[in-house]
């Protein structure tokens, strides 16, 4: 071969390569990219003062986890997301085996809840992972059936949440439930169900959790957590006090904050669990009005990218792939933002890309790399 012909083969591969990044959108990875920045940012006030003096291990925890799950996003987007049609139930299987593990002996038990595998310093969940592998698998069915969703077909699609979901619930973590089947109804949405389907699956939803808190199932003070934020006066010292501090901190932030890292209640750690399940008081309170705008701002940009990217592609998986990922983020962010101003129960619900924890950075970030990968190929 000769060197001219040489060169034309390499630039031929090279474009290859190369040819889905010519879609890709950047500003859906910019969006990505500054909330990620400023979840390690947040994780680090709320973690400094943990242990005098000050200590710097959260930070490179969360460093570690969003440089390695960034890096995941991008390769999973250079994957072309239609191979996923044909194992699609692989991840699914795969994780459904993790959740039924991590109730045995090699799981890890903490606060009471049995929830996690520890490899030395670090954790991993199994329940965050099966909200990328039901959305996966979901979509796969929904893609496959057309729009002609009957009551047989709702009931295989509940299925598949139900399964994870009882596995879960023997942790226990209704809240993550919750999540599960607020993805499950919302895809079958994007689906085509029809509206008296979905109203009477609500219906069932609803009755479904009065029942598990009017029961045994959950431990008196994960009942207390999902019901305190309908009166927030009672026991202030107990049950709501994690509400009642986290509703003082954000209303203290004022419109400009108290300033990073001088948020008296961040920095004097009234707020429990202020890293992981009450984030947005770190932000609010040392941020303020200001801050707290920019990360619903940024949040505002990252859904409104996915939801373009779901009308414009031109295949019913990869619109159901992305517009499950859109659920999954919309849930949380209500969810987490919603309890930590007290309007919504305490559920343990992480705030995507700001919470500290490896396992939903990297479900995050991983679901983003799917949803990037559906934008790169819709013209295809």
């Amino acid at each position: 071969m000769t060197a001219l012909g040489e060169l034309g083969r390499r630039r031929r591969i090279t474009s290859e390569l190369t040819r889905p990044f010519h879609n890709i959108d950047s500003v859906l990875v910019g969006a990505i990219v500054a909330l990620s920045l400023l979840g390690v940012l947040m994780v680090y006030s709320a973690t400094r003062g943990a242990e005098p003096p000050f200590t710097s291990s959260y930070l490179v925890r969360q460093a570690l986890f969003v440089a390695g799950g960034l890096v995941a996003m991008g390769v999973v987007a250079l994957f072309d997301y239609r191979r996923l049609l044909n194992w699609a139930w692989v991840p699914y299987g795969v994780v459904m085996v993790a959740l039924v593990a991590v109730l045995s002996p090699l799981g890890t038990t903490v606060n009471g809840a049995q929830r996690w595998f520890s490899v030395g310093p670090f954790t991993a969940q199994p329940s965050e992972f099966i909200k990328l592998a039901l959305i996966i698998a979901i979509a796969a069915m929904l893609a496959g059936w057309q729009e002609d969703i009957g009551p047989g077909r709702i009931l295989k699609v509940l299925a598949v949440v139900a399964a994870p979901s009882v596995l879960v619930m023997a942790q226990p973590d209704l809240g993550t439930v919750l999540q599960y089947l607020a993805m499950g109804l919302g895809m079958l949405l994007l689906g085509g169900v029809r509206a008296r389907y979905l109203i009477v699956m609500v219906l069932l939803g609803v009755g479904l959790s009065v029942a598990v808190l009017t029961s045994d199932t959950l431990a008196d003070y994960q009942r207390d957590r999902l019901t305190s934020f309908i009166d927030p006066r009672i026991d202030s010292q107990g049950i709501t006090y994690n509400q009642n501090q986290s509703v003082t901190a954000v209303a203290s932030g004022g419109f400009a904050g108290q300033g990073l890292f001088d948020g008296p209640q961040t920095q004097l750690r009234f707020v429990p669990e202020q890293e992981t399940d009450f984030i947005f008081t770190v932000v609010a309170e040392e941020l303020g009005f200001v801050g707290g705008a920019l990360v619903l701002g940024l949040f505002g940009v990252v859904c409104w990218r996915l939801w373009r990217i779901a009308r414009s592609c031109r295949d019913n998986f990869g619109y159901l792939l992305t517009g499950g990922v859109l659920i999954m983020l919309l849930f949380q962010l209500f969810s987490n933002v919603g309890m930590a101003i007290g309007i919504m129960p305490i559920t343990g619900t992480a705030l995507p890309f700001i919470s500290y924890g490896g396992s939903s950075i990297l479900t995050t970030l991983v679901s983003l790399g799917l949803a990037l990968s559906v934008g790169m190929r819709r013209f295809d």
